[in-house]
């Protein structure tokens, strides 16, 4: 399979205009329509994870408004935080992050305060309405849109459910130099935490801190590569790995969707759940674009697209988006488990305490976990 990097369907200025044409001649003298056929998109930046500003996800959007999305793509968390602090304050009029990063960014006076009452909650599960760490009191400044489970992902014409459904598989002799890692450090060494039978994986003590670097050291053997995005789906969909650590279907749903032999599975040690949100940049000319963006993309609408991404399917947090999805793509629906109909839906994995949220480090620095990384890579 190859990445569709450009889709076809963009609504272009010539497409606007013939449709206007269409309205009659007469009609395109009025100050209104001559304003719209023929001014220049307004521009809006997004800083995002890859796919959020391709032409599946904005072309919509961008006709409806006259708006061309100019994307700034980054991978991880880190990446993001060092763009931004390389940019002048306005650069960017929408961040999308991952939700552990969202009190750095406000900390740091990245991003705007946002106004509740402008987003859709009330239509989201209960669970979403007040995310933790986008809020500060009664103060918003991020607006969650999508998020997804981190489990283990794997070939399965080379492991079985079964053996998948634990974090040990990934030291077993048939997978020696078959592993391959997400290039990352808190989804990798988070699903470590877990199978070291840490409750909060990221919230651990220096004992705890000790014993998941121990085991992680005791994988490198059986590593074959760490991989950013492309190379991730690359190494699954040729067989060059045959398990991935870090990571969820947020990568094998795209692979399975179109037709590779890969899977990912909650294993019985617990899943990881990541979490992408919005916010509005700090300095941005453009504040109410952009929340009508935010808008857009969390309405039961606008959810469909994010459930449906062609660069990577996700959970969306809004129940009527779910309700949505299973009338117009139920087989995408069932496949990442947004039934309401059924009992072990995504909803019923996080509610049971099988998931939990990925996290910035407690009770180390964020620093004490990039280092021991890198000397891992390094071994």
């Amino acid at each position: 399979m190859t990445i569709k990097e450009t889709l076809s369907g963009v609504h272009t200025r010539r497409n606007i205009l013939k449709g206007a044409a269409a309205i009659g001649g007469g009609a395109l003298s009025t100050p209104f329509l001559s304003r719209l056929a023929f001014a220049e998109p307004v521009e809006l930046t997004m800083l995002a994870w890859y796919g959020h500003a391709e032409p599946d996800m904005v072309s919509e959007f961008e006709a409806e408004n006259n708006v061309k999305f100019k994307p700034k793509y980054y991978t991880g968390g880190d990446n993001m935080l060092g763009l931004i602090a390389q940019s002048p304050s306005g650069t960017f009029d929408l961040i999308l992050s991952d939700a552990e990063y969202v009190q750095q960014l406000n900390a740091a006076g990245y991003i705007e305060k946002l106004d509740p009452a402008d987003y859709p909650f009330d239509d989201f599960f209960p669970e979403f309405q007040k995310f933790p760490g986008h809020w500060v009191d009664n103060d918003l400044y991020s607006v969650i849109t999508r998020f997804g489970f981190l489990g283990v992902a794997y070939n399965t014409e080379a492991i079985t459910e079964k053996e998948a459904s634990t974090y040990n598989v990934y030291w077993t002799e048939k997978l020696k130099g078959k592993v391959g890692h997400f290039d990352w450090h808190l989804p990798n060494l988070g699903q470590v935490s877990l199978l070291n039978g840490n409750a909060t994986p990221y919230d651990i003590d220096e004992t705890a801190w000790d014993a998941v670097q121990e085991k992680t050291m005791t994988l490198r053997p059986q590593i074959g590569g760490f991989f950013d995005y492309g190379g991730t789906f690359s190494s699954l969909q040729n067989g060059q790995m045959l398990a991935m650590a870090g990571i969820g279907d947020w990568i094998t749903g795209t692979l399975e969707r179109n037709g590779a032999k890969v899977r990912s599975v909650i294993p019985e040690e617990g899943g990881l759940q990541f979490t992408e949100s919005f916010s509005i940049g700090k300095g941005t000319q453009k504040g109410d674009l952009a929340k009508k963006w935010i808008q857009y993309i969390t309405s039961a609408k606008g959810q469909v697209k994010s459930a449906n991404m062609v660069a990577y399917p996700c959970l969306i947090p809004n129940q009527k988006g779910w309700e949505l999805l299973a009338k117009e793509t139920p087989e995408e629906a069932k496949r990442q488990g947004m039934l309401l109909t059924e009992s072990n839906n995504a909803m019923e994995l996080i509610r049971s305490g099988r998931i939990k949220y990925r996290q910035l480090p407690v009770q180390q620095s964020l620093e004490d976990w990039n280092d021991f990384w890198s000397e891992y890579k390094g071994s």
